[in-house]
C-alpha cells in the first residue's frame, strides 16, 4: 500500500503552536487499536469550512521518522499485497506481519520499555496492513461518515456536531483509493473494476460503503463510508438532546404499547432511522419483532424476541440480490407482533407494508417526505395510489426535520391518523422556542386506547403522567443507552409497581 500524503497524523502536529488566524473548537482524544489519536477541530481564516486535524499524542517526531523508515523496509522487503487481513487465515498473516515487525522496533529501538514496544508495533501494524490512516480516522466515535472525493482533496468527514469537516490527511493518488475499496469490497464478496465500475456494499460491522472509479466519477475515483453508530440513539438521548419532549415521548410511548403502526417521515439525514431505533426501545419484551433494513442500523436490547434481516445486493451477474419486498412479504409467515422496516420507496413495498398493518400487524417504516401534508399526499397520489381506507390504518406520523445550516435534529410534527385517512396534528415544532409544543387534542387514538384499555379519561392523563414520570427518572440518571433503556421499558411491562417503587 502506498504511502499517504503529508498531513497531521505526526505526534507534532501544525496547530501545536496555534499560529494567529486559527481558532480550536474542540478537542478531544481517542482510541483505535489501543493507540491514543487527538482530534482538533477548528476554524482558519481563509478556509470556509471548518478543519479536522488528527494527531498520535504518545509519539514524537523524531519516533515517528524511524517508525516510517522501518515500515519503508517492510515495503521493499514484503509484498503488502500478499497480505490481507480480510482474508480467512487474515488474524494468522497479521501475527507473522506483527511479528517481523517486533523485531525491526527491537533492533531500531533497543531501550524502550515493553509498553512503548507494544505501541509501536501496534502503530505500524495498524499503519501498514488494511487502510492505514483511514482505519485510524473510522474509529473516532464523533464520526458518521468519511468521504474521498478524489486524490488531489484532503478527506472529508461528517461530524456527529459539526456537519462535513475538511481534515488533514490526503491519500497518494487514484490508485490508492481504488485499493481501499478492493480491499474492503474483496471482505464482503464484492468487487469493482473498470468494467463494473461502481460498487455498493454492507459491511458485516454494519458500515456502508459506497464507491465509484473514474471516468464514472469525471473528477477521480471516490470512497464513502458510511458509519453504523454503535451507541444507537435511544428515547432517552432524544429527550436529553431536545430532539423530542418528555410529554410527546410518552405519547408516543402509549401509541406503541397499544400497538398502534406508526410512519416516520423526514428528509434525508432528518433521523428518520432514529427515530425508528427509538420507537423499537419500547416495545414489550415478550413480543417477536422482526426488522428489515438496507443497512443495519435498528438495534434492541439484548433480552428482546428480535430477528434483525437486511437486504442483499446483487452479485456482478445480476443474481443472488434480496429486495425488501421479499423479506417483507417473508417476515408475514415468521408470526411477528411487531414489524420494523427500515425503507419504504416503491409502490408494492408500500401495499405490503398496508397490507400488513390491515391485517393486525404492527408495523413502524420510515418514508421519505418534509411534513404530514406531503406524506399523506405523497401516499394517495401516483406512484403509490394507497386507498383512504389503507391509509387509516395508521397510528401516527411522525415527523423528522434537519436544520442545516445548525446542524440540529428535531422532531417537527406528530399527527394521529383519522377515519378516512384525514390526520390531526398534535405536536408541532416551534423554532423560535425551540420546543416541540402541544397545539391539540386527541380525536382518534385515546378513543381507541380507552376502547381497548378500558380506561376513563382520567386514568388516561394518569397513565401519560406515570410515563412521564419513568422517562425523567432515566434521563435524571443518565440511562441512555440502548441495555439501559432496555431494561427500565422491560420492567415497566412486567412490574411496573417495583419500578416505580424504585423510582419514587
Amino acid at each position: 500500500m502506498k504511502e499517504e500524503k503529508e498531513g497531521g497524523l505526526s505526534g507534532e502536529n501544525l496547530i501545536d503552536n496555534i499560529p494567529s488566524g486559527v481558532k480550536i473548537i474542540e478537542e478531544y482524544t481517542y482510541q483505535s487499536s489501543g493507540i491514543p489519536i487527538k482530534v482538533r477541530i477548528f476554524s482558519k481564516k481563509g478556509e470556509f469550512v471548518r478543519l479536522y486535524d488528527i494527531s498520535i499524542t504518545k509519539i514524537s517526531r523524531h519516533s515517528l521518522i524511524i517508525l516510517d523508515k522501518i515500515r519503508d523496509k517492510i515495503i521493499e522487503e514484503t509484498t503488502i499485497g500478499s497480505f490481507d487481513i480480510f482474508e480467512k487465515e487474515g488474524n494468522i498473516v497479521e501475527a507473522k506481519y506483527r511479528d517481523v515487525i517486533s523485531k525491526l522496533v527491537d533492533k531500531y529501538f533497543p531501550t524502550i520499555d515493553d509498553d512503548t514496544r507494544k505501541f509501536f508495533v501496534t502503530f505500524l501494524v495498524q499503519r501498514s496492513l488494511g487502510l492505514g490512516t483511514l482505519e485510524i480516522i473510522s474509529d473516532d466515535p464523533m464520526l458518521e461518515e468519511i468521504a474521498i472525493n478524489n486524490a488531489n482533496e484532503p478527506i472529508w468527514v461528517f461530524h456527529d456536531k459539526y456537519g462535513w469537516l475538511k481534515s488533514d490527511q490526503y491519500v497518494t493518488d487514484e490508485e490508492q483509493i481504488k485499493h481501499f475499496a478492493v480491499t474492503v469490497g474483496r471482505k464482503v464478496g464484492r468487487q469493482i473494476t473498470i468494467a463494473h465500475p461502481m460498487m455498493d456494499a454492507n459491511l458485516e460491522n454494519g458500515d456502508r460503503l459506497n464507491s465509484t472509479l473514474y471516468p464514472i466519477s469525471t473528477r477521480g475515483n471516490t470512497f464513502t463510508l458510511r458509519k453504523f453508530r454503535r451507541d444507537p440513539w435511544t428515547v432517552t438521548s432524544f429527550i436529553e438532546s431536545n430532539t423530542l419532549s418528555i410529554e410527546a415521548a410518552s405519547l408516543i410511548w402509549m401509541a406503541v404499547e397499544y400497538e398502534f403502526s406508526c410512519l416516520v417521515v423526514g428528509g434525508t439525514a432528518s433521523g428518520k432511522t432514529s427515530m425508528l431505533n427509538v420507537i423499537s426501545d419500547l416495545f414489550p419484551p415478550n413480543q417477536r419483532v422482526i426488522s428489515i433494513e438496507d443497512t443495519r442500523e435498528v438495534q434492541l436490547p439484548s433480552h428482546c424476541h428480535w430477528v434483525p434481516m437486511a437486504t442483499r445486493l446483487s452479485n456482478v451477474e445480476g443474481k443472488g440480490g434480496v429486495a425488501m419486498l421479499d423479506l417483507l412479504n417473508n417476515s408475514l409467515r415468521m408470526r411477528p407482533d411487531r414489524i420494523v422496516v427500515g425503507e419504504v420507496r416503491t409502490k408494492e413495498e408500500s401495499e405490503t407494508l398496508f397490507a400488513a398493518i390491515n391485517t393486525g400487524h404492527s408495523v413502524y417504516s420510515t418514508f421519505h417526505a418534509n411534513d404530514v401534508v406531503e406524506s399523506i399526499t405523497r401516499l394517495k397520489n401516483a406512484p403509490l395510489m394507497i386507498p383512504d381506507s389503507v391509509i387509516s390504518g395508521l397510528g401516527l406520523i411522525i415527523v423528522q426535520f434537519r436544520n442545516r445550516r445548525i446542524g440540529s435534529r428535531r422532531t417537527f410534527q406528530i399527527a394521529e391518523i383519522l377515519e378516512g385517512g384525514d390526520y390531526n396534528i398534535l405536536y408541532q415544532y416551534d423554532p423560535k422556542a425551540d420546543k416541540l409544543k402541544k397545539i391539540g387534542n386527541s380525536k382518534r387514538l385515546f378513543k381507541l386506547i380507552k376502547l381497548f384499555s378500558g380506561y376513563d379519561e382520567t386514568q388516561l392523563k394518569k397513565d401519560l403522567k406515570i410515563r412521564n414520570k419513568v422517562l425523567t427518572y432515566m434521563v435524571k440518571k443518565k440511562l441512555f443507552s440502548v441495555e439501559d433503556v432496555g431494561m427500565i421499558i422491560a420492567e415497566y411491562y412486567t412490574d411496573r409497581k417495583n419500578l416505580l417503587k424504585q423510582i419514587k
